[in-house]
């Protein structure tokens, strides 16, 4: 996995449109501070071709989580947002810009580091 460092935070976001109608595939707690999750999106570098991305969120300090059997009826024309913030990175639902605004999104993840594996769709 490499890890998702802040300044390539809007290019990332970028590349995939901004995650705008991916399919989150799965969200899995592996330990009591990290949390996995898995999204099907668009990568704009391949042609726009799909692929899954795996995310791994450590040292998470607060999360709002769906059960992976309503992660299908998430609408994701908004698509997702990754910010850092205080050191802080923040993984959300919808279109957010700071860490206060995230709280209020759907499912959430506040963790000191991100890292990400891309994969075939």
């Amino acid at each position: 996995m490499k890890p998702l460092l802040a300044k390539d935070l809007p290019n990332f976001t970028s590349r995939f449109g901004n995650f705008v109608d991916a399919e989150i595939r799965s969200v899995e707690v592996i330990s009591a501070t990290i949390i996995q999750v898995i999204i099907a999106c668009q990568d704009s570098a391949r042609g726009f071709d799909w692929l899954t991305l795996n995310f791994e969120f450590s040292a998470v300090s607060d999360a709002r989580l769906l059960d992976n059997s309503k992660l299908n009826l998430v609408d994701m024309s908004e698509g997702i947002s990754l910010i850092n913030e205080d050191n802080y990175f923040a993984f959300a639902i919808g279109d957010y810009h700071n860490l206060s605004g995230i709280k209020n999104a759907t499912s959430y993840i506040i963790s000191s580091s991100i890292k990400y594996e891309e994969g075939q769709f």
